[in-house]
């Protein structure tokens, strides 16, 4: 018998908690949304957000932004990217990425993918050595993480600064280190389809003094850097407050009073969107036709979301697995699209982007799929969304999508 209907919303969050309501509405009623407005030794939601995300992180420092896209750019600045300069990142990623380094000026230079979906440390140090790239941009696209201690060991041995997109792995770790600590920097992003929820907005960290410092001057500090919770200390500025641009990318008081109560069950919620994807992934490995990324034992994830590929699949069959999916319910993107569609889209779509080369990544992007696993859904619903895969896939091979 065929699966029922699938009916829910594959982009409805879990609702905000009760406490971060509440403290919502206390600073709309003070009318001190601006970070900086607060009165004597008064801690802003902002600094208190930047204080515990530091803390829960491991990291010295936190700047709290107004995006994870603002994250990125002011990290590149901060660096020491300037106009034309080359920068590393996976060919595989989301356009914000790609998108961040353009906007510095920088000059993007596009390594390969494995088919586990993370960047090939190989093609990487051929990119970097022939490039002369200095800055590595490293996108832990869609939670999947690279081998961490070979990755450390190649840009050290080239001299190349790390930069982690962490925007799909707040709380992954690898051997036990977190995410976003493995290089100069950690980029976060809060936005509503993150691992945290304040509609737009993002963090970012780093154990370094002098780049935080940047970091806070170029987000909108104005001379109110000492109203961080985690930056820091005042003389550290000192011979960089006239020299760096105001960029006015700051997160402001209401956004943080949304997140600090989620950021104290993030745990439970990492949980959670593991115990879903282990249960669809269960069921799709059963499948031969199917083809999960390997997890590493090294590496402990956040299954927000699950991948797969149905390797040799044509253009016309992708697209109709989609409508098929569709059809029931089950909303699945393709990432072998000629044209982006929603958040999806890959480097030939990039047309600020100087025209690559990446022949590895487009075989396993044309046969790459993606789905969403909110919180919002149960296990028995992630049951009925693997049925509904295996069906599709059963069916395509038995040419009824055709």
């Amino acid at each position: 018998m065929a699966p029922g209907r699938f009916e829910k919303s594959f982009t409805q969050q879990t609702p905000i908690p009760d406490s971060g309501i509440e403290a919502a509405v206390a600073v709309m009623r003070s009318g001190r949304l601006h970070r900086y407005n607060t009165r004597g030794a008064e801690e802003s939601e902002a600094m208190a957000l930047e204080r515990e995300f530091a803390l829960w992180q491991g990291a010295r420092f936190c700047l709290a932004v107004a995006s994870g896209g603002q994250a990125m750019q002011i990290a590149l600045r901060a660096a020491g990217v300037t106009p034309g300069d080359a920068v590393l990142t996976n060919g595989f990623t989301l356009a914000p990425v790609p998108g961040a380094i353009a906007a510095v000026g920088g000059r993007p230079v596009l390594a390969e993918i494995t088919e586990d979906l993370v960047i090939d440390l190989d093609d990487l140090a051929i990119k970097a050595r022939a490039s002369g790239a200095r800055i590595l941009l490293l996108s832990h696209m869609r939670g999947h993480l690279c081998d961490m201690a070979r990755l450390v060991q190649i840009v050290g041995d080239l001299g190349i600064t790390l930069i982690e997109d962490c925007a799909h792995t707040m709380g992954a770790k690898w051997d036990g280190r977190a995410s976003g600590s493995f290089g100069l920097a950690g980029c976060f992003s809060t936005q509503t389809y993150k691992h945290m929820n304040s509609g737009e907005g993002g963090l970012l960290t780093s154990d370094d003094a002098a780049f935080m410092a940047r970091a806070t001057i170029l987000s909108g500090s104005y001379m109110l850097y000492e109203r961080h919770g985690a930056g820091p200390a005042a003389e550290v500025y000192q011979a960089l407050r006239l020299e760096t641009p105001n960029c006015s990318a700051r997160m402001d008081s209401l956004r943080a009073a949304l997140l600090r109560p989620q950021l104290r069950e993030i745990e439970a919620a990492i949980a959670g969107w593991n115990a879903r994807y282990d249960r669809v992934a269960g069921h799709l490995a059963k499948s031969p036709a199917i083809r999960l990324p390997k997890r590493p034992e090294a590496e402990t994830y956040v299954g927000s979301s699950i991948q797969f590929r149905l390797p040799g699949i044509s253009r016309a069959r992708a697209k109709a697995f989609v409508a098929v999916l569709a059809a029931v319910g089950v909303e699945v993107k393709w990432f072998g699209g000629a044209e982006p569609v929603g958040f999806t889209s890959d480097h030939h779509s990039w047309r600020y982007v100087a025209a690559q080369d990446l022949p590895r990544t487009d075989a396993i992007l044309a046969g790459l799929f993606d789905m969403r696993l909110p919180l919002t859904f149960s296990l028995s619903d992630c049951d009925l969304l693997a049925d509904h895969i295996l069906s599709a896939v059963a069916a395509l091979q038995h040419g009824e999508t055709a």
